[in-house]
């Protein structure tokens, strides 16, 4: 979409957004059900989190619009909804969508919702009466990505080693927490007030790294004077990019649980590499769910946090110029993190100007062992050419690294 914008004349970028709402019914945010017992409800959990989703700005008038409204707006080449009966999004105004104008054309409030909606969690009880127990307003339109304008360059942050990704969240949204955001958030909730003086933590992660056994800790603090009682549930499970469960890994029910006053409690739940290996789907997503509730003063804690089983990335040692015609070579090697052996290996060696795309067979990959291999290639055409290298195998697919090398004549 980007390629065919510019090849109109009309200015296009790629963005890309992290923690990206599909609100299916509408209603600007994202409704989880939970059951009385603390387990997600996911046959009634239609909406979902994305772990990222990505669509296109292009820059243009609107005059349909008020004046204020022209510049960046959203498109989307791979809508979600359909609009208008048909499966389209946008133009959407960035500073409509910023704003919280959800009337102006076209499908704002869908795209208003990706970046801004508000996450809400119900309890449905066995007459199938729902009451709101938790609502997070700061978990959706993360680190709102795009590429550097040539020439800029950015730098390395604790979460992003790529120093050509400039972030764009502030034209989509106000600073979250801000009044301003909280304005433009127009779907509000009355929640009952509540005694609350147990304080939780479900201990977010960011990344595990793939092979070895983690933890999900839940933190309690009872600053009350008085003792208190927790009864609840933890569960962990597999889940698509798109935010929707595949697989349901482990769930621990915990029954009354005693916090003396002015005291801490840690509950944790093991899990290990056998028991989440067979369960996991594409991009090794994970998702820890947890419902707890105080039963002397009836507060209820609710919180979801997904992360990723982080892969080894794979190191290329290649010379950083070469020439047209002149045979490279480029070693390649990473560590195998899991506890078995890695089976059916293939090496898929690629880039434009270097290499054609090229599969080749590899030997087994012992457990804890390093793989290593040497590749050649004849570069084809001058200029600043990257090389990109992929390990997949039976047990462990998509393994990536890449490296750039100048090419002259």
């Amino acid at each position: 979409m980007t390629t065919l914008c510019r090849a109109l004349g009309i200015p296009a970028r790629s963005v890309t957004n992290f923690a990206s709402a599909h609100d299916c019914d509408g209603s600007i945010s994202i409704d989880s059900f939970w059951s009385e017992s603390g387990e997600p409800i996911e046959e009634l959990n239609k909406d979902s989190v994305w772990n990222f989703h990505v669509w296109n700005d292009v820059w243009m008038a609107r005059p349909d619009l008020p004046p204020g409204y022209g510049g960046w707006q959203a498109i989307d080449a791979t809508p979600q909804e359909a609009s208008d009966g048909v499966y389209c999004c946008g133009p959407a105004s960035l500073e409509a969508i910023k704003r919280g104008e959800v009337n102006m054309p076209y499908d704002t409030p869908f795209v208003f919702a990706e970046v801004n909606a508000d996450k809400f969690n119900w309890e449905l009880n066995e007459v199938n009466e729902t009451t709101i127990v938790g609502v997070d307003k700061r978990s959706v339109g993360m680190r709102i990505s795009t590429k550097l304008p040539k020439g800029r360059t950015g730098c390395i942050e604790h979460f992003c080693y790529d120093t050509q990704r400039e972030d764009v969240t502030r034209m989509y949204k106000h600073e979250e927490g801000s009044n301003e955001e909280r304005i433009a958030v127009l779907r509000q909730i009355r929640t009952q007030q509540r005694k609350d003086d147990v304080e939780f933590e479900l201990v977010d992660k960011e990344t595990v790294p793939f092979g070895n056994d983690f933890e999900i800790l839940l933190k309690i603090k009872n600053i009350s004077d008085e003792e208190r009682t927790i009864s609840g549930c933890i569960s962990t499970s597999s889940i698509h990019y798109t935010g929707v469960t595949a697989n349901t890994i482990k769930t621990v029910q915990f029954k009354e649980e005693k916090v003396r006053t002015k005291s801490d409690k840690v509950i944790s739940v093991k899990v290990t590499f056998d028991e989440y290996f067979p369960q996991l789907v594409e991009q090794c997503h994970m998702k820890m769910s947890c419902m707890c509730r105080v039963l002397e003063t009836k507060h209820t804690y609710v919180h979801q946090d997904t992360f990723r089983l982080l892969k080894p990335d794979i190191t290329i040692k290649a010379p950083a110029t070469g020439k047209i015609r002149q045979l490279i070579k480029a070693k390649v090697s990473f560590k195998n993190p899991l506890p078995c052996t890695l089976t059916h290996c293939t090496l898929t060696v690629e880039g434009p100007g270097l290499q054609e795309p090229n599969v080749l067979k590899q030997s087994i990959v012992a457990s804890k062992q390093t793989f290593m291999t040497t590749i050649e290639f004849l570069p084809r055409k001058a200029g600043l050419k990257e090389l990109v290298v992929v390990f997949n195998s039976k047990e462990l697919s998509m393994v990536e690294g890449y490296c750039e090398i100048t090419i002259s004549t």
